[in-house]
């Protein structure tokens, strides 16, 4: 049985794409990308459940029409229409630990200064720039923190934090 500790969000399910069971997949964690992935979990009736990729194909940088085994029609695509998707931690760790991750995988994270606590939640990343940003979102509005890796401390992927220690007069 997969146990939800053991898995990370990947994206959601949207709508089916055809009549032959394609589903539209768009993806905020580029570990979708990045390997071959042999299968996605949703969450159905309380139980994680893992379906196998048949095929897929990239529409944009953040979307791809998924084709899983056994979904062979539009009906049985539109079940898990705008359901999360979740993909195994352990194949999200290895990508971390061989520096291959992406600030995209940071969605979701909870970013936390060494001095000052809990900033906030990161809810995006601007990469239209010269310096990334992860756009953090912190009591009741937004605010742009510089995505640096000489910012970092510790990445804890269990309980989904960012560790910093971020320049004094940045957060002010």
């Amino acid at each position: 049985m997969i146990n939800r500790d053991e898995l990370v969000p990947i994206g959601r399910f949207k709508k089916p794409h055809g009549i032959k069971g394609e589903i539209t997949f768009s993806f905020t964690n580029e570990s979708f990308t990045s390997k071959e992935c042999p299968f996605l979990i949703c969450e159905i009736d309380g139980i994680f459940v893992p379906f196998r990729i048949e095929n897929y194909r990239f529409i944009s940088n953040s979307t791809a029409y998924v084709q899983l085994k056994n979904v062979d029609s539009d009906q049985e695509a539109r079940i898990l229409s705008h359901k999360e998707v979740y993909f195994p931690v352990k194949n999200i760790k290895e990508e971390i630990e061989n520096d291959s991750f992406t600030w995209d995988s940071f969605i979701g994270f909870t970013l936390t200064d060494q001095r000052l606590g809990k900033i906030g939640r990161i809810v995006d990343v601007d990469e239209t720039t010269v310096n990334i940003l992860f756009i953090v979102e912190r009591e009741n509005e937004e605010i742009l923190i510089p995505a640096a890796e000489e910012f970092i401390i510790r990445i804890d992927e269990n309980q989904e934090e960012l560790l910093v220690v971020l320049p004094e007069g940045l957060i002010e």
